[in-house]
């Protein structure tokens, strides 16, 4: 007999079902933000929102007593991806149930009578974490400032974790794109010497980038994830191309030194080919930097709403997310990412991810137990 749900779980689905069909890529996300502003405002939270940037935050609770600040992230962002033939804004790294999740937090401290005198928490709802630069906005609006903890949340694939379970952490790696241009004239197919052919430079920065060696211990890689040259005529030697680059290490020590590796190989390019090669776009992720006092206080909070044997060991992974460039830029800063367990398949960012919803109010739940938590551990 199936059980009946309650009114947070309730409006935690109901949710997760409209921002999941109205999903807005990043930067774009204005619909995202007045819903959510709007919801928030409902709920008794005073808002936030920025002249230069779509997110939105809430405060919800006394922000005079000099409580510690609390505060919960979800990343507001969709992807664009083909879905059945079609490009699209698509929720397929789970944004919309974080989204839903956290407002499900803001809906059950609403069901408990005068906690409000006794919290000051912030609801920071993130624009633009699937191109790596909404942390940072955040973080220049002013929005960790006066945080002493964060908590995020983030789906983890069904490989990762079990429906049921849950890990304390996720360590993520660190990420860079790199995108290059190779500018020269075309040449006739019949007289190779009179230009370099862009697509020979595109085959030899593989071959160097296959080359690069650091220490094994690390997990790491840089690979070639475009490659556009040519064009419709076959006769033609193409001058020019455009490529780009994923490059990914466990820390953020190894990613400098990788990154100063392409660097190089780009230099060696140029001067074989004495060709103009032009970095048009860089950008990164840094990885976690991790703290014991909000992880033990996460993998407490898993204990008591999961029970003892459903606390996962730190989820380490070469995905990358924003969320450690609050800690980055505000060391002091208390931080953790909870990994919560959904059966979800066939993986992130596929355009037909699914997850089973019914994790989404164990995430709540969690994120709800890490803030009492959190209170109770000061007033001792």
């Amino acid at each position: 007999m199936n059980k009946m749900k309650s009114t947070v779980e309730t409006k935690v689905i109901d949710t997760f079902n409209y921002l999941h069909e109205n999903a807005e890529i990043s930067w774009e996300e204005v619909n995202t933000t007045k819903y959510i502003k709007e919801t928030l405002e409902k709920y008794g939270c005073e808002t936030i929102t920025f002249e230069q940037s779509t997110g939105v935050i809430g405060k919800y609770g006394d922000f005079s007593k000099g409580l510690p600040v609390v505060a919960i992230r979800a990343d507001i962002d969709a992807l664009w991806q083909e879905v059945d033939g079609k490009f699209q804004p698509n929720h397929s790294c789970g944004h919309d149930a974080h989204m839903a999740m956290v407002l499900g937090v803001l809906w059950k401290l609403k069901e408990k009578p005068g906690l409000e005198e006794n919290v000051a928490i912030k609801f920071i709802f993130q624009p633009a974490e699937e191109v790596g630069e909404g942390a940072l906005k955040m973080v220049e609006e002013g929005a960790v400032d006066d945080v002493d903890y964060l908590y995020g949340v983030h789906l983890r694939p069904i490989e990762e974790t079990a429906m049921g379970s849950a890990a304390p952490v996720i360590v993520h790696g660190a990420t860079k794109t790199i995108e290059v241009q190779v500018a020269g004239a075309d040449a006739h197919g019949a007289r190779p010497h009179l230009n370099t052919n862009a697509i020979e430079v595109g085959t030899e920065i593989v071959n160097l980038l296959s080359k690069i060696h650091l220490d094994p211990r690390i997990p790491h890689s840089a690979k070639m994830t475009k490659f556009e040259a040519g064009g419709k005529s076959a006769n033609i030697i193409p001058g020019s191309g455009s490529f780009s680059f994923d490059l990914r290490a466990q820390n953020n020590e190894v990613m400098e030194e990788l990154v100063g590796k392409v660097h190089a190989i780009f230099e060696s390019i140029r001067n074989l080919y004495d060709i103009k090669l032009e970095v048009t776009k860089e950008r990164g992720i840094a990885a976690a930097k991790t703290n014991e006092e909000a992880i033990s206080i996460m993998g407490k909070s898993i204990e008591n709403v999961l029970g003892v044997d459903k606390v996962d060991a730190p989820l380490v992974t070469p995905g990358g997310d924003d969320f450690h460039f609050y800690t980055i830029k505000k060391p002091s800063l208390k931080a953790t990412m909870l990994g919560l367990g959904c059966d979800l398949a066939p993986g992130l960012h596929h355009p037909k991810m699914t997850f089973n919803t019914e994790a989404l109010i164990n995430g709540v739940d969690i994120l709800f137990d890490a803030i009492i938590q959190t209170y109770e551990q000061h007033k001792k």
